[in-house]
Parts: C-alpha cells; structure tokens; sequence
C-alpha cells in the first residue's frame, strides 16, 4: 500500500497500517498501547484515521514529545512470591499492591503494563475472567496464570479461639481483620460468608484493614486481631496456623505489546528458573502447575 492510498482510505485496521508505516503488526500494538499513536476502536478493533496519522507522523518528524506509555509497574494484588520474583530478578519492575480492582482499573487506565489479579466469581468457581471481560475488553490485554494458591482463615499459634471454618468467624469475642476493600482476599471473604447465609456485617472487624498479606499476618501475630482471610504462605512466615478455605488462581493481567518488553521477560524467565520454583515450594501453599497458561485473551 503506498502513502498516497493509504490516505485515500477513510480508516486502516492494524495490518494495513502497518503495511503502510513498513513496521511489524506487533509494534502497532505496541504503539497503541503506549499510547503514542492516534487509533479509535469499533468494538474489539482497532482503527486508524490516517489523516490523524499523518499529523502524528509529522509531530514526531519535528521533535514533539508524544504521550508516554505504561510504566513498568506491576499493579494489583499483594503476593510473597511475586515480591520476591521482582526483587530477587532484577527485572526493574515496580510494585504498586493497592488491590486487584486498583491495579485492574490501572491497567485499563494505562498506569501500569500489568496487574495481578485474584477476584472471584459469585460461586467462587472461577477467578479474574469475569472482570476481565467486563473492563479489559479491548484492550489488548490477556490474562496470564502466575500460580494458584490456598486461601484460608489465619490464626494465632494453637488456634486459641478453635475456628475451623468461616462461619466461625462469626462468633462472639473473635477479632477479625479485614483486608482493604477492592482487594481479591476480601471479595473473596463476602463470598464464602455469603455460602453460609453472613455478611462482613456479621463480623466484629477490627477498626485498621490490612492492605498487604504481610500487614495482615503481622496484625494477627501481635495479638491485634484473632484471624483474618489470607494465604497460606503469610502464616507460615509469621508462624501462624492456617485453616485452608479455597484455591484460588492468580493471574497476571497483562498488555500483551508490552510481553516482550524487558523488563516482563525477565520477570517471566526468572519465574521458570529452579530457584523460583524452589522458593515457592518452600513458601508453601502454592501450586505452579499451570503457571503461563493463558486464562483469557482480548483479541483486539
């Protein structure tokens, strides 16, 4: 396609773009989702008006900055074993654990090139597609599995107050904490309670929210509260006990261009190192079987 046709047509999918630029379709993708290059979307296309191009093709000729991109930050759910991949990587990624809804509305705002992911459906059968459908459609996003792992009620050494399922925490005199709304562990919470016919307003919660598993663990192992919802690699690091409830799957939401960058690579090649899968065994409570496995793809 020369320039000229190109500029004749009124708006070029991906692979004429492409076309016409001389690039790979895979850096259009890219381009869009930086945020650098002028695109609408019908649906789950992606178009271009190449007027709008062209302009933009000019701007860049002259030196005009464009918008940046995603940064290279890993929003979402807090998990120990993603905390240290990142940190003992290397990869340059940075962690912003506000929640799995933070880091979801993060990726579809373009603040984050990923967002790990932990949210359940009404029956607790499945995790993260159903989100992912409603807000990341279209988005050239996909969901990529990092691992499954136990869920369960945290408890003081010796489970002193004998809970043995999550009615309990219902009881008269049990303290419980709560994780920050938003956050997968607490959808997760409603969930289950709501199985046995509770609400979160059947609970005495303490007055602070945990905002990471750590914050959590450590609340419980001080005595702040008598349990919580949390994972299982949490109580074994605050040697806690731990009552398992469900499996859940973690996902990393991720825009797909920006897979091949760097800094994702090199999380990803250090999470099939024997290290990796040394250090999740130790943790306890994680499953890797499936890890890499695509749960859901946005194709865009």
């Amino acid at each position: 396609m020369t320039p000229a046709a190109a500029v004749s047509s009124p708006l070029l999918n991906v692979r004429e773009l492409a076309e016409w630029l001389r690039l790979k379709e895979r850096k259009v993708y890219d381009l869009v989702a930086r945020g650098e290059i002028p695109h609408t979307r019908a649906g789950a296309k992606i178009l271009f008006a190449p007027a709008e191009v062209e302009r933009w093709l000019a701007a860049r000729a002259a030196g005009s900055a464009t918008r940046p991109g995603a940064p290279a930050t890993i929003a979402g759910s807090h998990d120990p074993l993603l905390e240290w991949a990142v940190r003992e990587s290397r990869c340059g990624l940075a962690l912003l654990t506000q929640g799995s809804r933070d880091g979801l509305e993060r990726l579809a705002a373009g603040e984050a090139c990923a967002a790990l992911l932990h949210l359940p459906n009404a029956d607790v059968s499945d995790f993260n597609r159903e989100p992912a459908e409603e807000r990341l459609r279209g988005r050239d996003v996909a969901l990529v599995e990092w691992a499954r792992r136990e869920q369960g009620l945290l408890v003081a050494r010796g489970n002193p107050k004998k809970l043995k399922a999550v009615a309990h925490l219902a009881r008269r005199g049990v303290r419980v904490m709560l994780r920050q709304e938003g956050s997968g562990s607490r959808e997760l919470l409603e969930r289950l309670l709501a199985r046995e016919g509770l609400e979160l307003s059947s609970l005495h919660a303490v007055a602070e929210t945990a905002s990471t598993e750590s914050d959590l663990a450590s609340a419980i192992s001080t005595g702040e509260a008598d349990a919580g919802l949390g994972v299982r690699p949490a109580a074994r690091l605050f040697r806690l006990d731990f009552i398992p409830l469900a499996v859940e799957r973690l996902d990393l939401a991720v825009l797909r261009p920006r897979w091949f960058d760097p800094p994702l690579q090199a999380l990803w090649r250090f999470a099939r190192s024997r290290r990796f899968a040394a250090h999740a065994a130790s943790l306890t409570g994680y499953d890797l079987a499936h890890a890499g496995e695509v749960s859901w793809n946005d194709q865009a």
